[in-house]
């Protein structure tokens, strides 16, 4: 029954597809390199072997691979699926054929997706679900003509440059394994390729008379290479070691060669004007600027004011092209894709055109000197979060700076706040429709999933389109699995697509069977959580991971920047919010009624018993539970400050130890899956250290990226504290749990003393508290305990059964 349930879908959501689809005239001649430079079709087809072999052991023999040509698929990139006629019992059951190995692991992907209900995740949202498919002999067939899925437009791009940190960081060659199959298949063809540049820097910087000591205070530390690659900051958690340079480069080689073995197109980093301090003294009539400041407390200029060089100095374009060849003669020559973000969250000194059109080709020259084939790969990002500065004139000026087809853009916000619309297109520039979704790798149950199955479509099919591709561009990744799965989706569908029948296919292939309650749950979540509407961003801001800096005796909120904003909820959401709430107090991004998720949570644990076992229903039980939690507690913080405004003591009292204690009651509901421990992340970090002081430093910057982020000094929060908050055992009991704790007691304690709060006292010793557990070395549990299905009932008894949201 199951096995027809998902053909039936299948032939609704896939109808055939155009013969032909229409040519991509700006990038055209690229694509025809790029495949003239992909592995032979026996390596491809060995490393999808060799992908089947890791995911699927006993199915080896079950399947046969083989790469075709474009011609097969007109032109096209495409995968085809049929039956294997057999001869004899051994052999294989499935044929599967692509225009490369990513496309013969996305054809197997659908495959065990829409005929053997099976399901893949990351292992940190649950990992794969197999239990459904048949055991090999037994596969389910295709109708004769089997099937054929063309790619409606050329790429599949994957990352965000921030991924590295967020996410990738402490990741060794076995974790990267993983990733990259799990890329394969979901028919990523263009992923970022960043690691191990500083060991590339490090050796075209040498050349140029800059020694290693130089580069001390210009790298930052492992957690913070993203943004000092950006020019946001320099030094901070640095310095990398020799160690670390050797290693991750050795890292970086085996990641490009995988990447090209299974046919993919790696994006390699390019430069973008950002060098050392000492550049300034061994070429002292370059033009060289320093920038403004980015998000530190007191412009600290050992990590403030990074220094640019001016596009326009011959030096730019020598040491752009000296980094693209020293890459090249490290990997090969494997791509022709370069990314470069010149003015990420750094304004240009002047809204010029004409200069910003010159910086722009000085740009590109950096790379294409290096790469004469070379094509500017840029995120659109600066259009939205900088759109005061970048209005139509110097939009077209940057796109318009190099040769036609010689950049690309991502379109990184699609998904909510889309450029394509308000730009025509780009102004002619090919760009990629992404998804961003995630800020900081934070844990917020939270998607957008209309405009995921509708966007792309909407974007490719619009009059004078320059889309070219579809991508995925969150900053962390390991959450929300749903959401990642429609997306990857997107690269493969011709069509929208009916989100409430989809949706009832992937619970099916999640859990491995049908179970009406939790599918009836996943309906509700669906028009609730996962259909935001609001237009805004949603950076998880919920008070136990997001602490509000304030003081609430004036309703003023202080120590806020534009990178930490304390969102108020839109007028038409006005409904969501308690009686009590001042218009002026902080508010966490609600976009639902709670109601209806608390609902959709008593659903999931009544179908709990039948799905004992299952890491998926664990994963997502676990999830939904917190979510709700964490919402409720924003409901108890509101109701604790205005019993302090009111000055009832016993009021504050009472909602401040029910806001401690959920979040005591989180920490343990965490603590039974092993995907939500503080643990593994800093143990992860340790394991790449090769002595103490390496230990010492990987750890403080595990620390640091997850709690306060930035500088602060004696009596002020750095600006970025909890941007990458995480709902992690052990960082709720051992670090948010002593952060509110001590804001109430002084709130307590200026109600007693009938005096104002004393906002500078508490922070001076909550930064104090913090800065000491920033530089611990505490251990924290790897090994989930506790039973997730019991603790979840137990606190829906506790806080939800008796209606305790309303008192």
């Amino acid at each position: 029954m199951l096995k027809l349930g998902f053909v039936f879908l299948i032939l609704i959501l896939t109808p055939l597809l155009p013969a032909a689809l229409s040519k991509y005239e700006a990038i055209e001649p690229l694509l025809q390199r790029l495949d003239s430079k992909r592995a032979p079709p026996s390596v491809q087809e060995a490393a999808a072997i060799g992908l089947l072999k890791r995911l699927l052991p006993i199915h080896f023999s079950s399947f046969q691979f083989k790469i075709v040509s474009k011609d097969v698929c007109g032109g096209d990139s495409c995968f085809l699926i049929n039956n294997h006629n057999k001869s004899s019992q051994n052999e294989p059951e499935i044929i599967i054929r692509g225009t490369t190995a990513v496309e013969i692991a996305s054809g197997l992907h659908w495959y065990l997706k829409y005929w053997c209900g099976a399901h893949v995740s990351w292992d940190k949202t649950g990992g794969i679900q197999t239990t459904s498919i048949p055991e090999p002999g037994s596969l389910p067939s295709l109708k004769d003509e089997g099937l054929k899925i063309k790619r409606p437009v050329p790429w599949n791009y994957y990352q965000n440059v921030v991924t590295s940190s967020y996410s990738y960081v402490w990741w060794n060659w076995e974790r990267w394994e993983k990733e990259l199959d799990w890329m394969a298949l979901q028919g990523v063809n263009l992923p970022l390729a960043f690691t191990g540049q500083e060991a590339i820097w490090q050796k075209v910087f040498k050349d140029f008379n800059i020694s290693s000591k130089d580069l001390n205070n210009f790298f930052g530390g492992p957690a913070f290479l993203a943004w000092a690659r950006m020019g946001n900051l320099h030094g901070w958690g640095g310095p990398l070691s020799q160690n670390w340079l050797d290693q991750q480069l050795v890292l970086q080689k085996q990641i490009i060669s995988r990447m090209l073995e299974l046919g993919m197109t790696p994006v390699l980093p390019s430069f973008s004007g950002n060098v050392p301090a000492a550049l300034t003294k061994i070429f002292p009539s370059a033009k060289i600027t320093r920038l403004g400041d980015w998000n530190t407390v007191d412009g600290d200029p050992r990590w403030c004011c990074t220094y640019l060089l001016d596009p326009s100095d011959p030096l730019f374009v020598e040491i752009g092209e000296a980094f693209i060849r020293k890459q090249i003669k490290e990997y090969g020559d494997v791509t022709d894709i370069y990314n470069c973000d010149t003015f990420n969250e750094n304004s240009p000194p002047t809204n010029d055109p004409e200069y910003i059109s010159n910086l722009g080709a000085a740009v590109y020259k950096g790379i294409s000197k290096g790469d004469k084939d070379a094509v500017w790969l840029m995120q659109g990002w600066l259009f939205y979060s900088d759109s005061s500065f970048w209005k139509p004139p110097q939009m077209k000026a940057l796109l318009h700076s190099v040769p036609f087809g010689k950049m690309i853009v991502l379109d990184l916000f699609a998904d909510v706040k889309p450029i394509w619309k308000n730009s025509f297109q780009f102004y002619g520039t090919p760009y990629i429709w992404c998804m961003l979704h995630n800020f900081g790798g934070n844990i917020e149950m939270y998607g957008t999933l209309d405009s995921i199955s509708s966007g792309p479509v909407d974007a490719r099919v619009s009059a004078n389109s320059t889309m070219v591709g579809v991508g995925m561009c969150m900053e962390g990744i390991e959450q929300n699995p749903i959401v990642y799965e429609l997306m990857s989706e997107m690269a493969f569908r011709d069509k929208k697509v009916k989100v409430s029948e989809w949706i009832k296919s992937y619970c099916h292939r999640r859990y491995g069977k049908v179970i009406h309650q939790v599918e009836s749950a996943w309906e509700i979540l669906y028009h609730t959580i996962y259909n935001c509407t609001d237009g805004i961003a949603d950076h998880n801001h919920d008070f136990i991971v997001m602490f509000p800096d304030w003081n609430p005796s004036t309703n003023s909120v202080t120590g806020t920047s534009n990178n930490q904003k304390i969102y108020l909820l839109p007028p038409g959401n006005r409904r969501y919010l308690f009686q009590e709430t001042l218009s002026d107090m902080p508010q966490a991004h609600l976009w639902y009624p709670s109601d209806d998720v608390i609902k959709a949570l008593q659903l999931f644990l009544a179908g709990g018993k039948n799905l004992a076992g299952s890491l998926t229903y664990r994963y997502d039980l676990v999830d939904l539970t917190r979510q709700v939690l964490s919402k409720l507690a924003n409901q108890v913080y509101h109701k604790a400050v205005t019993s302090y405004q009111k000055k009832n003591i016993e009021a504050l009292q009472f909602h401040s130890n029910k806001f401690l204690q959920l979040i005591k009651d989180i920490d343990v509901l965490l603590a039974s899956d092993d995907n939500f421990l503080l643990g593994t992340w800093l143990e992860s970090a340790k394991k790449l250290a090769v002595n103490p002081s390496e230990i010492k430093q990987y750890e403080w910057n595990a620390r640091t990226q997850v709690t306060m982020w930035f500088d602060t000094n004696e009596t002020t929060q750095s600006k970025l504290h909890d941007y990458a908050n995480k709902f992690w055992s052990g960082l709720l009991e051992s670090y948010y749990l002593p952060r509110a704790s001590t804001y109430f007691s002084h709130l307590t304690e200026s109600l007693r003393q009938n005096d104002k709060f004393k906002l500078i006292e508490w922070r001076k010793q909550w930064i104090s508290q913090s800065n000491k557990w920033q530089e611990g070395n505490e251990l924290y549990p790897v090994k989930a305990k506790g039973d997730a299905l019991t603790i979840s009932q137990a606190l829906y008894e506790k806080y939800f059964q008796n209606k305790l949201i309303n008192h």
